[in-house]
């Protein structure tokens, strides 16, 4: 069981018209990481995502919920948004079986389908809703603050549907609380109302808590091996021990983005899995980077590259012809399988068709794989930055480790670029001008700054 990374194809060796990394910038780095890394380990105490591998007692709290309530329900639903939703997207569709929602109880081995609402689009909610046998649906509520405004008006339309269903008493049986262990909305009604709650813990940002009760909970009430997960996740920890890049992993990914962001103009990153299982942990990871790096310097001037997912090889057909002659502004990092060049054996037919006759006795694994390195060939050949992350296989240990490794490369960055990596002020702006609009209490300075802005003026509306 491995994680590796080969970034042959973003050093400047491997690139015409000099292009590329340099062995001297490689190198120089050494000394940036190793005070990045100095700087993370010096707020440990702050970065609960770093012990959430080592938490047996979160984790017990989180298997003893899935033993109450194992065999009560068919469905779970989660409510939330962010880095509540996106973490246990991503575990499902990595570690599930594919169109898990659509299987039988027996293909399931009995364990619940999870959908999650993670949006207010009344259009999806009310559907859902009408879709849901409730009497054999679980509400999980995930929210660290307690009092996310999306997640707080999900909760209160499903949990008066569920007291349409089932009773006022009885839904609170149907109610499993993911908040902070102290403060907040969620807080105060499990303590009156005795709903069972798990705690996200107050050192642990909304973005970093895939491996807090935040993903775990739904991860486990679908079978998915958590403890793997947790192994995979320590293994990585342990590997990120070292100040120097070239045996950190997550350290050579921050090192690698940064330099080619800050030294060569390359200001988008993508994340293009060649695995249809990972295609939703690109998505996980575009939230993780651009919120956390996306900053304002205390000196005014803006940072932070852009992520964007891709998959390979859909994308290929849309995406790959900007990679490969739009603007030489991107980096492109892989992430591959291991071993699967014997799966999905393709039948020799229509021998006189040479479109055709050339594909038979290969098989779908070695056809994508093949697909994966051309395209890394061929940006490499353009002078487009590209890498590969290579796993062993794709199940709970290795996505743990996955998860774990870009967590600690987005803290690495955030010291690398000289910023705070665990706030978001410019999502805070647009949340308290919502607030103040739908009325909250307190809001009243957010209501005079919003009310000051610009209206809509007719000239300019075509």
């Amino acid at each position: 069981m491995t994680l590796s990374i080969d970034f042959t194809n973003m050093m400047a060796g491997a690139l015409p018209d000099g292009l590329g990394i340099t062995e001297t910038e490689w190198r120089g780095s050494r000394s940036a990481f190793a005070a990045a890394h100095a700087a993370v380990d010096a707020q440990r105490a702050n970065l609960g995502f770093l012990t959430l591998p080592a938490d047996e007692a979160a984790l017990d709290a989180t298997l003893a919920v899935v033993a109450r309530t194992r065999g009560r329900f068919d469905d779970v639903l989660l409510l939330g948004i962010g880095g509540s939703a996106l973490g246990p997207i991503a575990l499902r569709t990595a570690l599930r079986p594919l169109a898990w929602n659509t299987l039988d109880l027996a293909a399931r081995d009995g364990h619940p389908r999870l959908h999650v609402l993670d949006n207010v689009d009344p259009a999806t909610i009310l559907t859902i809703l009408s879709r849901l046998a409730l009497d054999r649906t679980l509400v999980l509520v995930v929210s660290k603050s307690g009092g996310t405004v999306e997640t707080m008006a999900q909760y209160l339309i499903v949990r008066d549907a569920l007291a349409r269903a089932v009773g006022e008493d009885a839904a609170r049986e149907h109610l499993v609380f993911v908040t902070d262990p102290e403060v907040g909305a969620l807080r105060r009604i499990a303590r009156a109302e005795g709903i069972p709650t798990l705690d996200i813990p107050q050192n642990v940002g909304g973005r970093f808590s895939v491996l807090s009760p935040v993903g775990m909970l739904p991860a486990a009430l679908m079978g998915i091996d958590v403890k793997a997960l947790m192994a995979g996740a320590a293994d990585m920890t342990a590997r990120a021990a070292s100040d120097d890049p070239a045996h950190n992993p997550a350290g050579a990914f921050a090192v690698l983005q940064w330099l080619a962001d800050t030294r060569h103009g390359r200001h988008v990153q993508v994340l293009m899995p060649y695995a249809d299982p990972l295609r939703d942990i690109a998505l996980w990871f575009v939230q993780l980077w651009a919120e956390s790096l996306g900053k304002t310097r205390k000196d005014g001037t803006f940072t932070g590259p852009t992520p964007l997912a891709a998959l390979g090889a859909t994308d290929q057909h849309s995406q790959v012809q900007l990679f490969m002659e739009g603007p030489r502004d991107k980096t492109v990092t892989f992430i591959t399988v291991r071993g699967r060049e014997a799966e999905g054996r393709i039948p020799s037919r229509h021998a006189d068709i040479p479109e055709l006759a050339y594909i038979g006795g290969h098989t779908l694994g070695a056809l994508l794989d093949v697909e994966r390195r051309a395209t890394a060939g061929a940006l490499a050949a353009r002078g487009r930055f590209n890498a590969n992350i290579e796993l062993d296989a794709v199940d709970a240990w290795h996505v743990g480790a996955l998860l774990q490794m870009f967590a600690l490369a987005t803290a690495y960055a955030g010291a690398l670029y000289g910023i705070n990596a665990f706030d978001q002020p410019g999502v805070e702006m647009g949340k308290n001008f919502a607030y103040a609009m739908l009325g909250k209490p307190g809001s009243e300075a957010a209501r005079a700054a919003w009310d000051a802005l610009p209206h809509p003026d007719a000239r300019h509306r075509v």
